[in-house]
């Protein structure tokens, strides 16, 4: 099983409110033959908690009024790994300390990278 067009779109828009508030190192991966309730990952990376907070903020805000609403959010107190539950998306927003130390990447290396399109910065 491959993720949908709809969740493909979704991922689109929480990458660019991710992108927005200075979210880095973003991979999207396609994990819907090892779950069957979840179809994508995306990763972003903040660069402390606050910036981690207004990443997860800024992804549901913006799906929100692309009428996407969340299932479940943990981590925003900490705001070191906040997980946002949006049904066939989870976001993981991670401090970059718990990026690495947790390695998703490592975990789900067997899954499908998908592209992310971003727009490009203009150089005026």
């Amino acid at each position: 099983m491959t993720a949908t067009d709809t969740v493909f779109e979704v991922l689109q828009i929480a990458a660019r409110a991710a992108d927005e508030k200075g979210g880095e190192d973003l991979v999207a991966l396609d994990v819907s033959g090892p779950l069957p309730l979840v179809d994508v990952f995306l990763l972003v990376t903040g660069r402390n908690e606050r910036n981690v907070a207004a990443i997860a903020d800024a992804i549901e805000e913006k799906l929100l009024e692309a009428g996407v609403k969340r299932l479940r959010r943990e981590g925003r107190e900490e705001s070191r790994w906040v997980l946002l539950d949006f049904g066939d998306l989870v976001v993981h927003v991670f401090h970059e300390q718990e990026r690495v130390f947790y390695g998703l990447e490592r975990l789900w290396k067997d899954c499908p990278v998908l592209p992310i399109e971003l727009p490009v910065p203009s150089s005026d």
